[in-house]
């Protein structure tokens, strides 16, 4: 992607209360937007935290019988054996790089930083976090897979080898059964320390976002950055 970063992902942005000391970007699921997702932080943000929520482009999408929506890259099956659409990963997980990099020159060091999504946008943010030079605080996935699984063949190499993760999934998802996610976090303690692989499941739950998932991310975001005096 070319030109300012920031106007092209069209993020919704949260900010601190008082001084920014750490950023959260996060990129929402297939057909949404970042507004509801500004809103679900703004209801739970500590005041030194800025909240970027990404917003992605439109493009047909294949499951969505090819009609255009809002989406991060085409998304073919759900299946961790679906073909997946690996330029618009890459491509994409480019420019959350990019955007890394400018919250960096505008003073928040990169392990000030989480990465999170929902659904393909918590796909991104793993695969992002997982490629990424920079040393991120950490990552929160919701709802979803680690998408180009067969091309992390062992330990990863680089800045975030010890990276926290935090994965949720609803166990009664219709769309990307818990297995699925198990098995990315199986994948991921493969990859990263698993000592900071953390995995929640929340009981009779079905695709939707509920109190104690928001409570959880804000518990594990507050944890990785507390305030600085």
């Amino acid at each position: 992607m070319c030109g300012n970063i920031v106007s092209v992902l069209l993020p919704v942005i949260v900010p601190a209360a008082q001084k920014a000391t750490a950023v959260v970007i996060f990129l929402h699921g297939l057909g949404d937007t970042g507004h509801g997702w500004a809103e679900a932080f703004g209801g739970i943000r500590s005041s030194h935290m800025k909240y970027i929520c990404l917003q992605a482009p439109v493009m047909p999408v294949t499951l969505n019988m090819n009609m255009a929506v809002l989406s991060w890259f085409v998304i073919i099956g759900l299946s961790p054996r679906s073909q997946e659409d690996e330029p618009g990963i890459k491509h994409i997980a480019e420019s959350i790089k990019a955007l890394i990099d400018q919250e960096v020159k505008n003073g928040i060091p990169s392990n000030r930083i989480i990465l999170g999504g929902f659904s393909p946008g918590g796909a991104l943010s793993f695969y992002a976090a997982l490629t990424t030079q920079q040393k991120l605080a950490g990552v929160t996935a919701l709802s979803c897979l680690l998408p180009l699984r067969a091309s992390f063949q062992g330990p990863i190499s680089g800045a975030n080898t010890d990276i926290s993760s935090l994965q949720c999934h609803e166990d009664c998802d219709p769309l990307v059964p818990l297995r699925f996610g198990s098995l990315t976090a199986e994948k991921l303690k493969t990859l990263v320390n698993p000592a900071n692989v953390t995995f929640k499941t929340y009981e009779g739950m079905m695709r939707s976002l509920c109190q104690q998932e928001m409570m959880d991310v804000r518990q594990f975001t507050d944890q990785l950055l507390p305030p600085i005096d």
